[in-house]
């Protein structure tokens, strides 16, 4: 799937040229070493393990919209679900059978924003074949609009194109083709938690790709990446529905913890099934790696931060934060700010 993203997104100035014949080399040197890397202080910084953890347990509460009282042990459902969801964690090309969504209107779209000039009409036509993606096009256009203080409201395709552009189009679309489909009629867990899930992992894609400069990683792939790191979580849910319907039967402090461990286990295996780069994988799966003190690759670092910040967001949203809660914010790298703020 990503080399079909990469290929389709690809500007056409950006094939090479064909071969030409080339002038006479001098003999070949042995190669230099490449340089050592230089980190800015700024890949030092992010979320440490106590402000991870206390976030973490913030916003996986208000996901399960639990009560007060907080269960520790986990119950016997909750076993059933884990045991599954370990199972699953082995077969990573089941699970991301289980979350396709490409629609036949989604790889027309991108190949048409591959041009510079690309037509605006056209593109307005395409779009209006799906109707998740008129949804989501008049929202991010109403949204951009409503940012920047003008108080009208766009109803139609083609004014919304016009505003949110090539680049925004481009990321939108990418967007909507992981989305998954919601179904209404499931269960509990599902109706509850998916829409929860998937606007955290929204997000943090976008958190990721905006962080991606500061530490030298590559935007698309930090866009990705964010977009990708819930994506066990959301197969989970289909098991824990299979295992219980009742509300509040499944939360359990111990069930939740591993349930984010296991969850990001079939994340990694999703990345490694749809032939995403090595780095993003690499940075799922170092996720666990802040509460043993281990060193994070730059994508996993940014990785960490869009997370942290995205729940953030979301847990301030709906009030689940307090005025005793403001150092969650303490040692983080500079563009952290700017990027949580351009997340309302």
């Amino acid at each position: 799937m990503y080399q079909w993203l990469k290929r389709l997104l690809a500007k056409p100035d950006s094939v090479p040229p064909p071969d030409a014949p080339s002038p006479p080399q001098p003999a070949a040197r042995e190669p230099a070493a490449p340089p050592a890397p230089i980190l800015s202080p700024a890949l030092e910084g992010g979320p440490d393990f106590e402000q991870k953890d206390l976030v973490n347990s913030a916003f996986q509460r208000w996901l399960f919209a639990l009560p007060a009282g907080d269960a520790l042990d986990t119950t016997a459902p909750e076993g059933r679900v884990l045991h599954e969801l370990i199972m699953a964690a082995k077969s990573g090309h089941n699970a991301a059978d289980m979350l396709r969504r490409m629609p036949g209107v989604i790889p027309q779209l991108l190949q048409s924003l591959r041009s510079e000039n690309f037509a605006g009409a056209d593109i307005a036509r395409k779009i209006s074949n799906d109707l998740v993606l008129v949804g989501s096009v008049l929202r991010l256009a109403n949204a951009a609009i409503q940012n920047s203080g003008e108080a009208t409201t766009i109803n139609s395709v083609e004014h919304a194109v016009i505003v949110i552009g090539q680049e925004g189009l481009r990321q939108l679309i990418t967007t909507v083709a992981f989305r998954p489909i919601i179904d209404l009629n499931s269960g509990y867990h599902t109706k509850l938690m998916a829409p929860r899930i998937w606007d955290q992992s929204e997000k943090s894609a976008v958190a990721c790709r905006m962080l991606a400069p500061e530490f030298g990683v590559d935007p698309f792939e930090a866009f990705l990446a964010g977009l990708v790191l819930n994506a066990g979580l959301l197969t989970a849910l289909r098991v824990m529905d299979s295992a219980s319907n009742t509300p509040g039967e499944l939360g359990s402090a111990m069930f939740r913890a591993r349930l984010m461990q296991e969850a990001r286990a079939i994340s990694a295996g999703i990345s490694e099934a749809w032939r995403f780069p090595p780095a993003i994988t690499q940075a799922i799966r170092e996720q666990g790696e802040v509460r043993k003190g281990g060193a994070l690759s730059p994508m996993a670092r940014v990785l960490a931060l869009g997370d942290y910040l995205s729940k953030i967001r979301l847990l301030a949203a709906h009030g689940k934060l307090n005025d005793s809660e403001n150092n969650l914010f303490h040692g983080l790298p500079l563009g952290a700010m700017p990027c949580y703020a351009a997340l309302a």
